[in-house]
């Protein structure tokens, strides 16, 4: 179906899960690296608007957001089905996974450039937020509530991916086995499906990049 190319970086936990929503698929696709630091000309075109990667440009056409690109890749290529068919779970998924790069996300990389009461308020948010996600996977094996892992578990793949990295970078702990049990059950499952393994970027890498990205935050206080 056309030509597929994704722009993005392997230290980019919004690019790992359209990497893995690619390969869900078995989309065939040519993968081009780009410097979150130094723009390249070929994202500039491609997302003037945002100016960040995941960028998929399929047949010419450039799809910005990783959210909006997993829709994208669950409607246009068959099998391997991401969203949920009955349109209630379907808007629950959206929601949930909307919410988790709002407040989740967010919040972990806030109370990681913090200090002192704000950076424990960012904390405690930011434990709030991940209670709900708790709440949710409660009694099952994958947010997709099946046997197979679906859009929700890619969109939230970056906790088993990195959220480790960004407590020791922000030298504090989030989410533990004695709040959050069935969360980390479920990150240690994901972590394991051999797909999901093999596209972990390097850890030292990934330490590397959001050591930097903090300091840039902290440097702005």
């Amino acid at each position: 179906m056309g030509e597929v190319k994704l722009i993005g970086s392997y230290t980019s936990l919004f690019c790992t899960r359209v990497e893995w929503a690619l390969k869900l698929k078995g989309v065939q696709y040519e993968y081009v690296e780009d410097d979150v630091f130094n723009k390249s000309p070929l994202l500039l075109q491609h997302n003037p608007v945002h100016k960040k990667v995941p960028v998929l440009v399929h047949d010419g056409r450039p799809i910005a957001e990783s959210l909006v690109i997993l829709q994208y890749i669950d409607e246009t290529w068959s099998g391997n089905t991401l969203l949920p068919q009955d349109s209630y779970d379907r808007a629950m998924a959206h929601f949930w996974a909307k919410f988790a790069d709002e407040k989740c996300v967010m919040g972990s990389f806030m109370a990681a450039w913090k200090d002192g009461e704000e950076k424990e308020k960012a904390i405690e948010s930011a434990q709030e937020s991940f209670a709900f996600l708790e709440k949710l996977i409660e009694g099952k094996k994958y947010f997709s509530g099946e046997d197979e892992i679906g859009y929700l578990d890619l969109a939230l793949g970056w906790i088993p991916l990195c959220l480790d990295i960004v407590e020791e970078v922000g030298g504090m702990k989030l989410v533990d086995a004695e709040k959050f049990p069935s969360l980390l059950e479920w990150a240690r499952n994901f972590a394991e499906i051999p797909l999901i393994k093999e596209r972990f970027p390097p850890r030292d890498a990934l330490a590397n990049y959001f050591h930097k990205i903090v300091g840039l935050k902290r440097s702005k206080k």
